[in-house]
């Protein structure tokens, strides 16, 4: 497979993204990947606004996540989305989140999604040029 793009954001962890202990609540890790993801494809030229008015869609059919150490409130997080695999509709996204300035990755894992037409919400090929777009290189 080809090199493909990657970026990382930055994201300072609000309170009101923690719980009691002053963690990072374990389900907001999902949005910090979706932040990322969109960041990705925002760098590669396209955005999710342009994907619905070309009539397609990439919708979540998978999540995993591996929680290694907790990021807290006021934390500021390196937040990195790349392609990690693509085969027929599928594409998965990978994420790993770390503390800025620590090499440690404190979360990692990926989300699976399918390619599908806005239609009929049934799986499509992925397009062409989206395909180009986060195959050139790193971001």
């Amino acid at each position: 497979m080809c090199a493909m793009k990657k970026t990382t954001i930055e994201y300072r962890v609000p309170y009101a993204d923690t719980d009691m202990m002053g963690v990072v609540y374990y389900a907001n890790y999902l949005t910090m990947f979706e932040r990322a993801r969109n960041e990705l494809m925002r760098v590669c030229g396209y955005t999710y606004r342009e994907c619905e008015a070309e009539g397609w869609g990439l919708p979540v059919t998978h999540a995993e996540v591996d929680y290694r150490r907790s990021a807290k409130y006021d934390d500021l997080l390196e937040i990195t989305a790349f392609v990690k695999a693509q085969k027929g509709v599928r594409i998965e996204i990978g994420c790993e989140i770390r503390r800025k300035g620590d090499e440690q990755v404190l979360v990692s894992g990926f989300t699976r999604h399918a390619f599908i037409s806005l239609k009929d919400f049934r799986p499509c090929p992925p397009p062409e040029r989206f395909m180009a777009m986060m195959m050139e290189g790193e971001a």
